[in-house]
């Protein structure tokens, strides 16, 4: 008997609860949105950092096997012992920073994947005509719209220019030690 009136008051309970409301749904995946789009900057952020990193391990390493090498020229023992200490420790810091930069990448790219779904979803629950007015407001919260977004490509071009430099003054640096500059 209890268990009769427990299913019935569960059913009214139930048949009482209002169903979700499309805005308030819509609004929740644009804040959801707004996150994952903050968290992929700052995964780029990151990214940068550690291409920064790299570069600087890199000529740290180019530093110590030059060492080496003139150390060995005039048969000094003891200073290519030491350098051959700093050449493994900065190769293997090489190493894990180019597996971090790899992880980073596929982590970003995972991001943003799963931040296109999220988009493609929302479109989907929000229905063309209220679209515009999500995007807006994601616009005014610092999102942008994929198609529309002049400032990333702007920054991947930035960032693109800056490794090359980064790249292109490290060779000229170690060009010019080798012309004893």
């Amino acid at each position: 008997m209890f268990e009769r009136l427990r299913a019935a008051i569960d059913a009214a309970l139930e048949a009482a609860t209002l169903p979700p409301d499309k805005r308030d749904v819509v609004s929740g995946m644009r804040e959801a949105v707004i996150e994952a789009h903050a968290t992929v900057t700052g995964l780029r952020e990151g990214l940068a950092r550690t291409e920064k990193e790299l570069v600087v391990e890199q000529r740290n390493l180019q530093d110590a096997e030059r060492r080496g090498r003139l150390a060995a020229e005039i048969d000094d023992q003891e200073t290519v012992d030491i350098a051959e200490k700093y050449v493994a420790k900065h190769k293997e810091r090489v190493d894990v920073l180019e597996q971090k930069l790899e992880a980073q990448r596929g982590e970003i790219g995972l991001m943003e994947r799963e931040l296109a779904e999220m988009k493609a979803q929302m479109k989907k629950v929000a229905g063309s005509s209220s679209v515009d007015s999500a995007w807006r407001e994601i616009e005014s919260a610092g999102g942008t719209r994929p198609e529309t977004d002049v400032k990333d490509d702007l920054l991947k071009g930035q960032f693109d220019r800056a490794a090359r430099e980064a790249a292109a003054d490290a060779q000229l640096e170690e060009l010019k030690k080798r012309m004893g500059r």
